[in-house]
């Protein structure tokens, strides 16, 4: 249990809370869930320019990392086609893998298919069930999805200014706008609390929200005095109590919700608001293809990590179908911008084509 760790080391509520949002977060968990500390730990492996555990805005926002790795990619002779839905992969009469269909009606032929997308969408959407081992596809249609995550992306026409440690006269950015704010995050009972209620069905009453300003690093994301602000929150169920969808009501009344939280800690912000685009996980299942709105393509729970990540026997990229990968966050190690899905699928690809 996280918990129990965090007690062990610290103090401070605020503090252990604070460090606990890592191990909670994008996970329908509790601090109080077993397992719960393996998720701090995936939060602050690795290293970024020799600083352990640090994490990085991109320059240019999140959609320069995709440009960079496009621009590497090309440099080396790739093609990559944008808004060109896959409809499925075409097998060969042993049930290999030989391209892909796309909707349009193109056929992508190629010795070797890479997915980065769900192990949902890949094995449950894009091959026929039939070519498929019947325990694998029960596997994963019963792997966890589920996700408390609401993203709000918030455009403001200044500077958010806390009561803790209000804005310089000049308006300009300090230390703490420069890194990730946590809000209702003063005890680890808050944390517990506000999942439970998503249990319940109902979004929680008092959030727990990681607000991030990157335009206060990148001020070309905003006009000058401007600023975007990005709101990671929880807990939202997918499906609300009563079997209620999420309609544009119970979007607005969560986000309002959030910002009157906000408020509390930082008076004006609500007035600053320009817009706001509310994202609650059926949302980021339909926009990105994230299965029950999972940024991990399934939880990162203990049953479903290392050799069970997809599934049992299938942890090492190679599916059941010959000549097709799996290389997004539904496999091994799992989701967070670490590429390390991509490189070791990559790896075994390689390995696998120079024997064909």
């Amino acid at each position: 249990l996280l918990g129990q760790i965090l007690d062990h080391w610290f103090e401070s509520e605020p503090l252990k809370a604070t460090l606990a949002t890592d191990a909670v977060i994008g996970a329908m968990a509790s601090p109080r869930t077993p397992g719960s500390g393996y998720v701090l730990l995936h939060h602050v492996m690795g290293e970024l320019e020799g600083r352990r555990g640090a994490w990085g805005y991109v320059a240019g926002g999140m959609g320069a990392l995709s440009q960079a790795i496009a621009q590497a990619a090309t440099a080396r002779g790739a093609h990559i086609f944008t808004e060109k839905a896959v409809c499925h992969v075409l097998l060969g009469r042993d049930g290999e893998a030989q391209g892909v269909m796309l909707q349009d009606g193109t056929e992508v032929r190629s010795k070797l298919v890479l997915s980065n997308a769900s192990p949902q969408i890949t094995f449950l959407e894009l091959i026929p069930q039939e070519q498929l081992p019947k325990d694998f596809v029960q596997r994963i249609r019963q792997v966890d999805t589920r996700s408390p995550v609401t993203k709000i992306n918030v455009a403001v026409d200044r500077l958010p200014s806390f009561l803790a440690a209000p804005n310089a006269r000049d308006g300009q950015p300090l230390p703490h706008h420069q890194c990730s704010i946590h809000l209702n995050c003063e005890g680890t009972q808050l944390l517990h609390q506000a999942f439970t209620e998503a249990t319940q069905g109902h979004p929680s009453s008092r959030p727990m929200i990681e607000l991030c300003i990157p335009s206060a690093l990148d001020p070309g994301l905003a006009p000058a005095g401007c600023h975007v602000v990005s709101l990671f929150t929880q807990y939202t169920p997918s499906t609300l109590a009563g079997g209620r969808s999420w309609d544009e009501q119970a979007r607005n009344a969560y986000a309002d919700k959030v910002f009157d939280c906000i408020e509390d800690y930082a008076p004006g912000f609500k007035a600053s608001v320009i817009g706001r685009d509310v994202l609650t996980p059926p949302d980021l299942e339909r926009i990105f293809g994230l299965p029950g709105g999972n940024i991990f393509h399934g939880g990162m729970s203990l049953d479903q990590l290392y050799f069970a990540r997809p599934a049992p026997c299938y942890s090492g990229y190679r599916s059941p179908i010959p000549g097709l990968y799996l290389c997004g966050s539904g496999a091994h190690p799992g989701g967070g911008v670490m590429g390390a899905a991509g490189r070791n699928a990559a790896q075994v690809a390689i390995k696998d084509f120079r024997h064909l």
